[in-house]
């Protein structure tokens, strides 16, 4: 596929998560225009060096895998500043990576096959339902639409959205994150998920 811009930042973007961001770099006010204008996606990286706002002398290293990014709402409420809501769509594996003069990154990218929809496995239903439970909780509470930590549908018997949506709202590093990012199994991703839900005594 053509290259395409990347987007490196302090975080990691999962598969049909949510990431708003407010932007305000000229390299990244350029690539997101274009983006809103073709209707096109930039791809979420994580750093694994460097800071999101360049610094003169500052070096940025990349994360080798990915997630395409679709804007979803935008809006300009000053020159110069815009916010954006995205949601997550397809994983990719950057084979090489160029930084343009502007400081924009541009990437040649492979995409990875999304998760094959999964049953929850029966060892790991209590974390299905500690995900469901958090939700209606959540509900409960007026905390709907945009507000809400993820989107609907809500795919409570999909092992990998399920364990993505778990990857997005534990508290664990980045280098954590990527891992269960490139986890292509979403059976074992969710496995790894319940690992790390025991480890913090968040399961009965």
């Amino acid at each position: 596929m053509a290259a395409i811009p990347l987007f490196p930042l302090n975080t990691v973007l999962f598969p049909d998560g949510c990431l708003s961001l407010q932007i305000f770099e000229v390299r990244y006010l350029d690539m997101v225009k274009r983006c809103i204008e073709h209707d096109e996606q930039f791809g979420v990286v994580a750093l694994v060096q460097g800071e999101e706002v360049r610094k003169p002398g500052g070096h940025e290293t990349l994360s080798a895998i990915g997630t395409m990014a679709r804007i979803d709402e935008w809006k300009a409420p000053m020159p110069g500043l815009m916010h954006i809501s995205c949601v997550g769509a397809r994983r990719f594996h950057i084979t090489s990576a160029e930084l343009l003069k502007h400081g924009l990154w541009m990437g040649d990218v492979t995409d990875i096959p999304p998760d094959l929809q999964m049953p929850i496995p029966v060892d790991q239903q209590v974390v299905a339902d500690m995900l469901g439970s958090l939700i209606r909780s959540l509900q409960e509470r007026g905390i709907h639409g945009n507000q809400m930590p993820m989107r609907p549908p809500y795919r409570l018997d999909d092992a990998g959205w399920v364990a993505n949506r778990w990857c997005e709202l534990l508290r664990i590093n980045l280098a954590q994150k990527q891992l269960l990012l490139s986890q292509e199994n979403p059976l074992l991703r969710l496995e790894l998920v319940q690992d790390v839900l025991a480890d913090h005594g968040l399961l009965n």
